[in-house]
C-alpha cells in the first residue's frame, strides 16, 4: 500500500517542498528512511512508532519504506515526523490518502503523540501559499505561518487532533495571525544624549537614507547611546519587509512574537563572535546576526576588536545585500541588507584625544605606535571605503555634562526621516543607500553650482569611484531631509563634511 503526504524542508531562509512517499508491504519487519536523510530524520522512526501506539494504532509487523523525494536534497531536522506518521496511516487506510493531497504536513513529534514546534515555519508558509496548500503544524508553527496573508494554517495540539481532522470526526479551525502590534514610541530617546548635535545629525542622515555609519571617539562620548537610538529613528516595515525579516528568525529558530513584527530589527553581537555567528555559516548553514539583522540595524561597538576575518567578511553584504554560504554540497545565499553602525575608540586604551590634558589623573594614551598601527589597521580600506558617515566624537565639557538641556525628541525626528523616506521611495522607489547606475546619476546628479565643489571635494578626499558614489548618496539624502529637489553645494558640502573623518 502506499500514500504520498507534502513536506518542506530549509535550505538557508528559503523552504523546499518534499514529497514523503510511504510504502507498506509484506515481508521481514523493517523500517526505512531513505532519501539523503539526516539524523534527526533517521530517528523519527523511535518517535513515530511511539505516537502512533498511543493513538491506539501501533504499526503492523510489515515491511516500510519512505522515500523523501527529491532524493538528491539533504533533508535535517525533526519535521518530518508528523508526514511519516501520516503517511503510514494513509498507506494503512486509517486516513483516506484524499485527505492528504492539498496538505503540507510539518511538525515533530513526542512520545505522547503531542506536536511539537520546528524551525523555519514562515518559509514553509510562503512556500505553501504559493503551492495552494494548507500548512498543518504544532500550534506555535502555525500561528507564525498564518502571518503569511494567504496561508492556510491548521494547528493541532496533538497527533489524535490531526487524524480526527483528516478522517471528518472533528474540524480544526484555522489559525489567524494576531493582529500586528503597532510600532510602540522608542523607549531610548534621543533627547537623552547630552551635546554631540553633529552626530545627532549623522544619525538623522543615516536613519533616511538607510547608510553605514562609524563612529569614532573616546569612551563615555556617547557613541553607544547614540547607536542604540537609531531604531526608533526608523520607518516601521512594510507587511512584506516585516514576512521577509520573519523568515529569517523562524529559519534561525528565533522568534519576534506574536503577530507581524513590523519593528525595524536591532542586533548588537559581542566582538568575541566567530564567523559564522557573525556572518552566518556552519555545517548546515545558518543565519547569523548579519542575516537577523536583515532591514534593520548592525551595531559592532568595539568594531576594532572584532576578528579581521569577521569584517572583511562584511565587505560582501554591505555591498550586495546577501550573504552567500559555500559547502561541498553547495552555496545557500543568506539574505543580509542591514545598515551598520560600528563605534570605535581612538586607540585601545581610549585616551589618544586626551593627550597633555590628564584632567582626570589618569594621564594621556601611553599605546605605542606599533600598538596604534595594529588597532587602526583593524578596519581596512575597502572596509571605510563601505561606510558612508564617518565622524569623529568629541569628549563632553564640562558645560555640557552640567548644563545641557534636552535634545530633541527622537519622534520628532523620526517625522522628518519618514517625510523625507516617503520621498526617496515616490522618486525612485527605493532609499538612497540603494541607488546605483543610472539611477544614481539621474536622481542625484549636482546642479551646475554645485560641480566645481564636487570636483574639489574629490581631489581633496582622495575618492575612489565607490567613495564617490556613497557621497552623492550622502547629498541626496540630505537634500530630500531639506526637502529641495536637486543636489546644491550646501548638500555636497555636508556630505563631504562626513566623509573626511
Amino acid at each position: 500500500m502506499y500514500a504520498v503526504v507534502n513536506s518542506a524542508t530549509v535550505v538557508g531562509v528559503d523552504a523546499a517542498l518534499v514529497r514523503v512517499e510511504v510504502y507498506v508491504s509484506g515481508g521481514l519487519p523493517s523500517f526505512t528512511i531513505v532519501g539523503l536523510p539526516g539524523t534527526a530524520v533517521q530517528e523519527s522512526r523511535e518517535r513515530v512508532r511511539a505516537a502512533l501506539k498511543q493513538l491506539g494504532i501501533p504499526l503492523a509487523p510489515s515491511r516500510i519504506v519512505v522515500n523523501l523525494a527529491p532524493a538528491d536534497v539533504r533533508k535535517e531536522g525533526p519535521a518530518f515526523d508528523l508526514p511519516i506518521a501520516l503517511g503510514l496511516l494513509a498507506a494503512e487506510r486509517h486516513i483516506p490518502p484524499r485527505a492528504l493531497e492539498r496538505l503540507l504536513a510539518f511538525a515533530e513529534l513526542a512520545l505522547d503523540g503531542g506536536l511539537r514546534a520546528v524551525r523555519g515555519a514562515v518559509s514553509v508558509g510562503v512556500l505553501a501559499a504559493n503551492e495552494g496548500l494548507s500548512v498543518m503544524a504544532a500550534p506555535a508553527n502555525a500561528a507564525e505561518a498564518a502571518v503569511v496573508p494567504s496561508a492556510v494554517a491548521l494547528g493541532p495540539a496533538t497527533l489524535a487532533q490531526a487524524v480526527a481532522h483528516l478522517r471528518g470526526r472533528s474540524q480544526l479551525p484555522r489559525v489567524t495571525s494576531p493582529a500586528a502590534p503597532s510600532v510602540a514610541a522608542a523607549e531610548l530617546d534621543l533627547a537623552d544624549v547630552r551635546g554631540q548635535a553633529a552626530a545627532k545629525r549623522v544619525l538623522e542622515i543615516a536613519a533616511a537614507g538607510r547608510h553605514n555609519v562609524l563612529f569614532s571617539g573616546p569612551p563615555g562620548a556617547g557613541k553607544t547611546m547614540l547607536a542604540a537610538r537609531l531604531p526608533g529613528l526608523l520607518p516601521p516595515l512594510s507587511t512584506a519587509e516585516a514576512i521577509e525579516v520573519g523568515r529569517v528568525y523562524s529559519a534561525a529558530g528565533r522568534s519576534r512574537g506574536p503577530g507581524l513584527d513590523l519593528s525595524p530589527p536591532f542586533r548588537a553581537p559581542h566582538h568575541s563572535g566567530s564567523a559564522a555567528g557573525v556572518i552566518g555559516g556552519g555545517a548546515l548553514p545558518r543565519p547569523g546576526e548579519a542575516s537577523l539583522a536583515h532591514l534593520g540595524v548592525l551595531f559592532l561597538d568595539e568594531v576594532s576588536e572584532f576578528s579581521r576575518p569577521v569584517l572583511e567578511a562584511l565587505r560582501q553584504p554591505l555591498e550586495s545585500g546577501t550573504v552567500v554560504v559555500s559547502r561541498a554540497s553547495g552555496a545557500v545565499a543568506l539574505p543580509a541588507r542591514f545598515q551598520l553602525i560600528a563605534a570605535r575608540n581612538p586607540c585601545p586604551c581610549g585616551r589618544l584625544a586626551d593627550v597633555g590634558q590628564p584632567a582626570d589623573g589618569l594621564g594621556g594614551c601611553l599605546c605605542s605606535p606599533d600598538q596604534l598601527n595594529r588597532y587602526r589597521r583593524r578596519l581596512s580600506a575597502p572596509l571605510l571605503d563601505r561606510l558612508d558617515l564617518r565622524l569623529s566624537l568629541p569628549r563632553l565639557t564640562h558645560d555640557e555634562l552640567l548644563n545641557a538641556s534636552p535634545g530633541e525628541a527622537s519622534a520628532a525626528v523620526a517625522v522628518r526621516v519618514a517625510a523625507a523616506r516617503r520621498r526617496m521611495l515616490t522618486r525612485q522607489g527605493c532609499a538612497n543607500a540603494a541607488l546605483s547606475g543610472p539611477a544614481l546619476r539621474l536622481h542625484a546628479a549636482p546642479d551646475a553650482a554645485a560641480e566645481p565643489l564636487l570636483r574639489a571635494m574629490v581631489s581633496r578626499l582622495e575618492l575612489s569611484a565607490r567613495g564617490f558614489d556613497r557621497l552623492l548618496r550622502v547629498a541626496r539624502t540630505v537634500a530630500d531631509l531639506d526637502a529641495e529637489a536637486t543636489v546644491g553645494s550646501a548638500h555636497i558640502a555636508e556630505a563631504g563634511a562626513y566623509r573626511s573623518a
